[in-house]
């Protein structure tokens, strides 16, 4: 994984986080670059998220993720993950863990279309 879109921030902290991740990453010397791509998916458990993107390290990606909500003390979604299993579907499927601090505070599956280039829609969410 190279990169990703199933990334969230808690809304409101889009940008401020977003910048920090890569100046951060910059300061580091670490090869991360993120953006807003201007995506809000609502949870019902969890609230509203920004969505973001980012190209680079993954292990960057997910070490930044967890920095940035300990700094703003705020939810995010550290996303990426897949299913070992291949089933053929019309759809595709992400998983990922929603984050407050180092807290793992619960999951999140994404589904989107394989067919077009829609957004990934949460299809089933549960607290830990």
């Amino acid at each position: 994984m190279a990169d990703a879109e199933s990334f969230g921030v808690e809304k409101g902290y889009g940008d401020q986080a977003i910048q920090w991740m890569n100046d951060e990453a910059k300061k580091t010397g670490w090869k991360f670059e993120a953006r807003l791509y201007n995506y809000e998916i609502t949870t019902k458990n969890f609230g509203v998220f920004e969505m973001y993107s980012w190209i680079g390290d993954p292990k960057a990606a997910r070490d930044l993720v967890i920095k940035a909500s300990n700094r703003f003390k705020i939810k995010v979604i550290e996303g990426g993950y897949k299913s070992k299993q291949f089933i053929l579907k019309l759809e595709k499927n992400e998983y990922g863990m929603v984050r407050k601090g180092d807290r793992i505070i619960g999951r999140i599956e994404f589904s989107s279309s394989r067919l077009t280039e829609s957004k990934w829609v949460v299809k089933l969410e549960e607290r830990k």
